[in-house]
């Protein structure tokens, strides 16, 4: 009889004021032995985490580990890409993102099915590396004085989906039709474009924001050097 591997957890937070219990209520749902679940309250820029190293230690060949979306693993795409090579390859674990079932390495070992999530998962990394970059150019550069202007961006202030960003990025790079993605998302295929179309428009507006924002800055930076 062949061996099946146990299945374990992972959820993460980037703080202490944050919660985790929409993560370890989807991890309980796929029967996740509580004790088996890893809760780390720490920003996901790199992997010195303690308990995220807890479970490395405990992880063996086939056991399965559940995350709740590639985001909550981490949010630097170089790292994500060899941690994902370590637990799948060195340890020979499975690995399943709940909110994008394309990343889930129990799928089969097709070569268009390893092409297909190795190219989601470079996506979905870039995407969660970028969403962490976005947040601190938004905290740095031009907020304040863009909203007393009366612009207007960032995500959809109306609920969507947990993996709604993600799904946009690989529709949006042509691995999803738009009735797929609308599927993946649980939303009517209009709702999808339109809010797809909408989060587009203002991501693009917003980089522009920061761009025109840099522009001033330096034009500044210029007349006080002139004027000293």
């Amino acid at each position: 009889m062949v061996k099946k591997g146990k299945s374990y957890g992972y959820a993460r937070v980037s703080t202490n004021r944050q919660f985790e219990d929409r993560q370890i209520s989807a991890l309980e749902n796929l029967n996740v032995p509580l004790e088996n679940i890893f809760v780390d309250k720490q920003s996901g820029k790199d992997f010195c985490r303690s308990q995220y190293r807890a479970l490395l230690s405990r992880l063996r060949k086939k056991d399965v580990l559940y995350v709740k979306s590639i985001d909550r693993l981490g949010r630097n795409y170089r790292e994500i890409l060899e941690q994902w090579e370590y637990l799948t390859k060195k340890i020979g674990a499975h690995v399943a993102i709940i909110d994008m079932p394309l990343l889930d390495t129990r799928r089969g070992g097709d070569l268009m099915n390893n092409f297909i999530s190795d190219v989601v998962l470079q996506i979905l990394s870039f995407v969660a590396e970028n969403e962490r970059t976005n947040i601190l150019l938004r905290q740095r550069e031009g907020i304040v004085a863009a909203k007393a202007r009366g612009v207007r961006f960032g995500r959809p202030p109306a609920k969507v989906p947990d993996n709604f960003y993600a799904v946009v990025a690989i529709w949006q790079a042509g691995f999803l039709t738009g009735t797929a993605a609308a599927k993946e998302c649980l939303m009517a295929p209009s709702t999808f474009r339109y809010r797809a179309k909408k989060y587009l428009e203002q991501e693009a507006e917003r980089k522009r924001e920061l761009v025109r924002e840099k522009i001033r800055s330096r034009k500044m930076t210029v007349v006080d050097k002139k004027t000293s």
